[in-house]
Parts: structure tokens; sequence; C-alpha cells
């Protein structure tokens, strides 16, 4: 299963966690993906999109 935007490609981030004594451990960020059902190549499909990508316009939600 893809933890991909299909519009921005933004993915997965992995960095470090820090705790209050400053030990660190892996983590990682995934982005906001939402299932949605848009307009590709003038035809309804569902894809993955991240939340911004909605909010700014980039994606045409099909009715």
């Amino acid at each position: 299963m893809s933890k991909k935007c299909e519009v921005c490609d933004k993915g997965v981030v992995f960095g470090c966690q820090y705790s209050h004594s400053h030990r660190k451990s892996n983590r990682k960020w995934l982005p906001n993906l939402k299932k949605v059902k848009a307009i590709v190549n003038n035809s309804p499909k569902t894809i993955k999109v991240c939340t911004r990508c909605l909010r700014s316009g980039k994606v045409q939600r099909s009715v």
C-alpha cells in the first residue's frame, strides 16, 4: 500500500524523536492522505491525495 500523494509525491519522512531527557529514537512522519474520487483524464477515478493538494485546489473532485 503506497503512502504517497499521487499529485505532489509527498511521502514518508524519517527522523529522530527526542524525549525530555534528550534520548533519541527513530520515528516517521506520514502524510495526511485521503481517498478521493477525482476527475483524472476526463474520467472519475479514486486516488490518494494529501489534504494540502485538496485544500489548494490541485484536484477536482467528481460528484
